[in-house]
């Protein structure tokens, strides 16, 4: 009989992730554990949506509590799913869909909501908050629309929002009611100083404004002030505060004020049921940072598993970091001074630097940063820990270094003599403590420390004591890391070792691999499975056997999860051509299947948004009735050849772009590959394919073809390098099946052509595919991977339905080899 109490947590943002990994922590047996979240996808760091809506981060570098961690750990996990009611009698929690959850232990973690000013217009599409991937992706949609973006709230979270679309290509305004940007954590001259700074990075500050009315007649065209002035944009962001979701607590009769109330140990007025996050109100606060978060989790963890029954949330101290790039703002306690308080400032207009420190009865009470905010951690200590300054005042306002520096102390004895329950990581919630016991327990470096406790994992701000921990913990054990990183925390083996490893040593399944390579995680990781599964069907294509649970959710479902738990499917349309066959199969499937949206994608295809799980084997075999196959758009493999019409339509055209381009991708559909590629074939120079942004592209001049290789249009834009010209066809085609098996075996997963080019050089692309001998044996192996992987896995999946026509009518007169053909030639 299971006698393991069951623990059900509403919430699976930050704080419900956060929970349930304490829990596990300190006891990993004792409970059946179940997280229900509103959103489709796992947890992610919602703090870190900044970096993602500016571009420099992707949603899958914040995801913190994966699919496959959840699963690792037993977790049952109900994302997108909503709490219809609780019943507090019956103990149970029941959905929308009216499924039924018991629990002995309910735990709500339902965050908060943005809040949105009852401003008329505020119901016009383009007006939107800040506050979830949802909310990233109309932001970023837009953006790419071009315009202008108006930012309502001059606070941490609106300034962020401004800096991000800012640098994605918008005009950016922000509106803010007061005469100071960041006003609760900033004192006046910092705030000049950011607001300068801001300037600087496109986002314009219209400060003591208040706003009245949004314009426009369906979409949003302005914001209209009091003072009469309308300041255009096509895209309103409302980013002036939070306020605790408490509905579900509400409803269920638990005690509510501002948020929802709990005691010390996290407890509401019902014992069974507890909260945690920015829900909560305790001893009449409410919190919107997250180290708040990471204290109250971590009481409560030792509450329910009985380490330490007595456990007590008291409050917690708050700091303020802004996330935006190349500004460092920092700011905490009581930065505004007050009756009784001294101020030591230091300023270099120069520099940009402005240095604030509060001091109350020879203590440090509060201190603001900007320009130079590394030192916020060790001042932040201080504040926290309340101990007399005296005898470092002189220095205190120079930071850590100087200060330790004059009083004849090491640097790192200092650090090595804070207590363990001192934080060192504060979006992470990671004590000095819970560092040192990683780097005991085998983390010697940086990177397994992040593995393991996710330290510096964020914004890395707090790398630098994380390396003095790893010094005088380690002494003279400890190296800086050198030569390639470990693929992940299972193994201390990078890439290319374990690469060179499964040839040489001719080992053919995951657990040898793991066996052999002395892998240190039995069963490796989310992170490590996908690369090894794909390194052993490159290596072995005909002996191998694909391991479908070492593949992403897309793969495995051969399509493209939404947010909202549906999928999208987007057939394949060879080098861009379609045919009126294709397109009365996809309206029928649209109407067929309720399809909500149809979008026209960048590489000349069609993409059907909306479909249920459950659909998707119909809606394949509806479309393979038509001839059309999978466009792989979910896989690490050939997503589309863009071609432009080349000589066959075009004045200016030189060669036949769009037969050569359908040629290509019947040569190499299919493949698996380190990560998604794409390919394009313009016919003149003028490049209306665009293939030089591609990670194979095709210039046509009169002369034959220009072949050019590592392109990106992604985040980090890198324009092709030239690297050849050739004659005919036939070569163009030879030198791209040599050129993607080459890429396939000496790049490491996910990584894509450019940076590969870049860490491998040019040159050596060359030498391999220049020498006729390599280049020969390169497109062999590429042909006989080909044999094996070059199936549709719609045809494969769908109910009941014959082998689609692999190559549309248009692609077969065009080239007239067939897939037997292409088979033999294997």
């Amino acid at each position: 009989m299971d006698n393991k109490q069951r623990i059900v947590v509403i919430g699976a943002g930050m704080a419900g992730g956060r929970i349930v990994e304490e829990i596990l922590k300190r006891d990993s047996s004792s409970f059946d554990i179940s997280i229900i979240g509103a959103e489709a996808c796992a947890t992610y760091d919602r703090i870190q949506l900044s970096p993602v809506l500016a571009g420099e981060k992707s949603f899958d570098d914040i995801v913190t509590h994966s699919d496959a961690w959840y699963d690792a750990n037993g977790v049952k996990t109900h994302f997108g799913y909503w709490v219809q009611s609780i019943d507090r009698v019956a103990k149970q929690v029941v959905l929308h869909d009216g499924q039924a959850i018991g629990y002995d232990h309910l735990i709500l973690a339902t965050g908060s909501d943005p809040i949105r000013l009852p401003l008329p217009g505020s119901d016009l599409q383009g007006v939107v908050a800040f506050r979830d991937l949802h909310d990233v992706d109309l932001m970023t949609k837009a953006a790419n629309a071009g315009g202008e973006a108006v930012v309502i709230g001059g606070g941490l979270l609106g300034l962020e929002a401004a800096y991000g679309l800012a640098k994605r290509g918008m005009k950016s305004t922000v509106i803010h009611l007061v005469d100071v940007l960041m006003e609760r954590q900033l004192d006046e001259a910092a705030g000049r100083l950011l607001e300068k700074a801001l300037l600087e990075r496109g986002v314009i500050s219209v400060l003591s404004a208040q706003s009245e009315a949004i314009v426009g007649e369906t979409h949003v065209e302005g914001l209209k002030l009091k003072d009469g002035r309308v300041i255009p944009a096509s895209l309103l962001v409302m980013a002036v505060g939070i306020r605790p979701h408490v509905e579900p607590a509400k409803s269920a009769g638990l005690t509510v004020e501002r948020g929802i109330v709990v005691d010390d140990q996290m407890r509401t007025s019902d014992p069974s049921i507890f909260a945690v996050g920015e829900c909560v109100q305790h001893r009449g606060a409410c919190y919107g940072l997250v180290a708040p978060i990471w204290d109250m989790c971590r009481t409560l963890a030792d509450v329910l598993t009985g380490k330490n029954p007595d456990a007590a949330y008291y409050g917690s101290e708050l700091a303020t970091r802004l996330k935006v790039s190349g500004v460092d703002l920092y700011s905490a306690g009581q930065f505004g001074g007050g009756e009784g308080c001294e101020d030591i400032v230091f300023r270099d207009p120069g520099r940009g630097v402005y240095k604030r420190v509060v001091v109350k009865d020879n203590k440090l009470v509060g201190t603001v940063l900007f320009g130079e905010a590394a030192d916020g951690a060790w001042y932040f200590d201080l504040i926290k820990k309340g101990e007399s300054i005296a005898d470092i005042r002189d220095t205190l306002i120079f930071g850590q270094a100087v200060t330790e520096a004059l009083a004849g102390m090491d640097p790192n004895a200092a650090v090595a003599a804070w207590p363990d329950d001192t934080e060192v990581c504060g979006c992470n919630g990671v004590t000095k403590g819970a560092v040192v016991e990683a780097i005991c327990g085998g983390a010697d470096n940086l990177d397994k420390v992040r593995g393991c406790t996710k330290a510096s994992a964020s914004c890395g701000s707090c790398t630098g004591i994380v390396e003095q921990l790893l010094k005088v913990t380690l002494g003279d054990a400890f190296k800086a890391q050198t030569g390639p990183k470990p693929m992940c925390k299972c193994t201390d083996h990078g890439h290319a070792v374990v690469r060179k490893a499964i040839v040489e040593q001719q080992i053919k399944t995951i657990p040898d691999v793991m066996q052999a390579m002395k892998w240190t995680t039995p069963d490796g990781c989310s992170s490590c499975r996908p690369a090894l599964n794909y390194y052993l069907l490159c290596a072995w294509p005909r002996e191998y056997q694909d391991d479908p649970r070492s593949r992403f959710v897309n793969e495995r479902n051969h399509a493209n999860i939404q947010k909202d738990g549906t999928y999208s499917v987007v057939p394949r349309m060879w080098g861009g051509v379609t045919s009126a066959k294709e397109l009365r199969a996809i309206a029928d499937v649209c109407d067929k299947f309720d399809v909500p949206m149809v979008k026209v994608t960048g590489g000349q295809r069609l993409d059907l948004f909306g479909i249920k799980k459950a659909d998707l084997p119909a809606v394949w075999a509806d479309l393979n009735a038509a001839g059309m196959v999978s466009g792989h758009a979910y896989a690490k493999a050939l997503r589309t050849v863009k071609t432009c019409v080349g000589s066959e339509w075009c004045r200016f055209g030189t060669q036949d772009s769009t037969g050569l381009g359908i040629k290509l991708e019947q040569d190499t559909w299919g493949s698996w590959m380190p990560h998604k590629f794409k390919m394009a074939v313009s016919g003149c120079p003028r490049n209306c394919a665009e293939a030089t942004i591609k990670d194979f592209g095709i210039i046509c001049v009169d002369s034959g073809y220009e072949l050019h290789v590592g392109g990106n249009a992604g985040i980090h834009l890198r324009g092709t390098d030239l690297l050849c010209k050739v004659a005919t066809e036939q070569e163009a085609r030879d030198y791209s099946m040599a050129f993607v098996q080459l890429y396939r075996e000496d790049a490491w997963y996910l990584e894509r052509t450019a940076p590969w080019i870049e860490r491998v050089g040019l040159e050596f692309v060359k030498t391999q595919l220049f020498d006729e001998e390599t280049q020969a044996d390169l497109k062999a192996r590429f042909l006989e991977s080909q044999a094996v992987f070059q199936v549709d896995p719609w045809a494969e999946h769908a109910p009941k339905s014959e082998p689609a026509k692999v190559f549309s009518p248009l692609a077969d007169l065009r080239d007239g080899v067939s897939q037997e053909t292409l088979k033999e030639q294997a």
